[in-house]
């Protein structure tokens, strides 16, 4: 089976047309502010000291400035520019993660579809998730055919019911608000037709920078004249729990600064915040973790698969449910801050599940 990956790569053109790229730089940039040493930073690269040095600073030559300062007690730190390029290169990921992770899996599925007709893929409609990521990663290990699609919850419902996908992944919330959100996606969801899938329980909360300078305390200080935001996409489930949470506490959504600034996935949103372009952002706890964010917990909730059940006892459903189910695959999520993949492959009764009720897996 053919595996596709996309990247993300900043180039740099000068006048004359010549280019290069920061793909050798970044890395070595990155080594460089963690050990203060270009020297360490060549040597865990598998570089000669001269070779590194070049790199670092042809890039230097091309933008016109020095990445690399000396300082005293400290060795080799970053300059602001430095920096800069850092925040760049990891910003330019995070904000095209999802988009090209759905590409990737579109182009290989194409291919191994021209490959082998008999391989019959699991097509998977879900709302973006690190869990989600990672059972795409463990199917791909255990040569499973999976071609996944990032998009709002209800969208991924809806494609569902209408035989466009296996699996239609999207969240709801542990609480009060469980039963307005599961209204979003009943119209598409059949008792008789539909099982659902547990895959894992996860925290939302408040994305702010390292140290909290402008001491924010919940989702109150939202609506302070001097706090930007930055939001996910209309449709998307983590906004419409947060619309839903905004409202119980009497803040007008409209009246937030930043409010209509939309990203498409939880890391796009922390790379905002971390590249200091927001002050606040709302998502799961990996991607504050991941950008060195600190984070404030608000909500815990249930990431579910809606499947057809008489689709379950089929090759690719009930392989997916063997990763899920497996150590391996659970230990994996278990090291995602605020996931819990206590209830992992559990098989739910639609009501039940949109009830909130767990623990009668098959």
């Amino acid at each position: 089976m053919i595996d596709v990956e996309c990247r993300t790569e900043l180039v740099l053109r000068d006048a004359t047309g010549r280019e290069a790229s920061l793909s050798a730089a970044v890395p070595l940039l990155l080594l460089v502010s963690q050990t203060g040493s270009i020297a360490q930073a060549a040597s865990a690269k598998g570089l000669s000291y001269r070779h590194a040095w070049g790199l670092l600073r042809d890039i230097e030559t091309r933008l016109g400035g020095a990445l690399i300062t000396k300082s005293r007690g400290r060795g080799s730190v970053l300059s602001e520019l430095g920096e800069a390029v850092l925040r760049a290169q990891r910003l330019s990921n995070e904000r095209l993660d999802g988009p090209l992770q759905a590409l990737a899996s579109e182009v290989a599925g194409e291919l191994n579809r021209r490959l082998s007709r008999a391989v019959s893929e699991i097509r998977i409609h879900a709302s973006h998730g690190y869990a989600v990521a990672a059972l795409v990663g463990a199917l791909a290990t255990k040569q499973i055919p999976a071609d996944i699609k990032y998009r709002e919850s209800a969208e991924a419902v809806s494609a569902l019911a209408r035989g466009e996908c296996e699996l239609a992944g999207f969240h709801l919330p542990i609480g009060e608000f469980r039963a307005s959100c599961a209204e979003i996606y009943r119209p598409w969801l059949d008792a008789g037709r539909h099982r659902l899938i547990h895959l894992t329980r996860r925290t939302q909360g408040l994305f702010l920078p390292k140290g909290n300078p402008k001491g924010i305390r919940g989702l109150h200080d939202l609506a302070r004249d001097d706090i930007r935001f930055v939001n996910r996409q209309p449709g998307s489930g983590t906004r419409m729990l947060l619309d839903l949470a905004l409202r119980k506490i009497g803040v007008d959504p409209a009246s937030i600064n930043g409010y209509a600034t939309a990203e498409l996935t939880h890391s796009a949103i922390a790379a905002f915040v971390a590249s200091g372009m927001a002050d606040l952002g709302f998502g799961v706890q990996p991607a504050a973790q991941q950008f060195a964010l600190d984070f404030i917990p608000v909500i815990e909730e249930d990431y579910l698969f809606a499947c057809d059940r008489d689709k379950l006892n089929d090759a690719g459903l009930s392989g997916l449910l063997e990763v899920l189910r497996s150590d391996a695959f659970r230990d994996s999520v278990a090291h995602l801050e605020g996931y819990d993949p206590a209830f992992c492959g559990q098989l739910l009764e639609l009501e039940a599940a949109l009830s909130g009720a767990t623990g009668n897996a098959r």
